[in-house]
């Protein structure tokens, strides 16, 4: 449920997005631009919010106000002595103070204006954060890992090393991907198109998901495949493992080929959590 604020900013900044740039008034969208980053970075305004039954709501009009801030942006120069950085004037580094409890461990990483990282969060370098993206209490985002724009990120959540959360502002309607709470990201996981990754789930190295990808269940004996017009969603507490299935074409069999794809193995249990917790030494 939007606020009367938040209701009206998003009616602002519809109207400025069917406008044609000749014709956009830049005042106007500077102001709502800035209102709407300004959400983004304290967590108050969201790409996509949960509902108490579980689903997720996209909010397009977030996505039409980041774009707009594309459009009316200028080049300019952040350079400093040894840190090259040309971007628009409307996307700048994130405002980032000790008082926003968030561990930025030295060597190269990034945060994008637009983004919220709760307290507690630890970024691990280099690791990248884009516009839109919200990264919730305790979680770890560790070296070479990206999390994407409008990306949805849980509480106590791991991104292992070089863990690829897929961004998506085009089109502005379609779902990001949603990573929920207590998951673990294995290293060179990548998380595209969309996909809702469940409370608890696991997801082993190498584990690729798209929005089209079919999840195959040896635990239940089924499929699970996207819903007409839906992303793939994994279940809850779901341990999936990079897997492959024979190709069955009498060119397949001849030369052994098989295809890529993920197996749910088993669901997490004691043994499972205790292999997958992070120390908390470490936050």
């Amino acid at each position: 449920m939007l606020t009367d604020v938040h209701e009206k900013l998003r009616q602002r900044i519809e109207v400025l997005a069917a406008q044609p740039t000749e014709t956009l008034d830049l005042r106007a969208a500077r102001e709502a631009f800035e209102e709407l980053i300004d959400g983004l970075n304290r967590g108050t305004i969201r790409a996509a919010t949960p509902t108490e039954d579980g689903r997720w709501i996209t909010h397009a009009w977030v996505k039409q106000g980041i774009l707009l801030g594309f459009r009316i942006g200028q080049l300019v120069d952040y350079s400093t002595e040894r840190f090259p950085f040309f971007d628009k004037d409307t996307y700048p580094l994130k405002p980032l103070t000790l008082a926003d409890r968030v561990r930025i461990v030295p060597g190269g990483s990034s945060i994008r204006t637009g983004a919220y990282l709760a307290p507690g969060v630890v970024c691990m370098p280099p690791m990248y954060v884009n516009v839109g993206a919200y990264v919730d209490e305790g979680t770890m985002i560790d070296s070479h890992a990206l999390v994407g724009s409008c990306a949805q990120i849980g509480k106590r959540v791991h991104l292992s090393a070089a863990a690829q959360i897929g961004g998506v502002l085009e089109p502005v309607g379609a779902r990001p991907v949603i990573i929920e709470d207590d998951v673990f990201v294995g290293g060179g996981c990548g998380i595209y198109e969309g996909c809702l990754v469940r409370k608890g789930a696991v997801l082993a190295p190498g584990v690729i998901l798209t929005g089209s990808t079919k999840l195959y269940d040896l635990v239940h004996e089924r499929i699970l495949a996207p819903a007409p017009g839906e992303p793939l969603e994994v279940p809850p507490y779901a341990v999936v493992v990079p897997g492959a299935r024979a190709v069955r074409s009498a060119f397949g069999e001849a030369h052994g080929l098989s295809l890529y794809t993920p197996v749910i193995v088993k669901y997490r249990d004691a043994r499972t959590n205790a292999a997958t917790a992070l120390e908390e030494s470490l936050r």
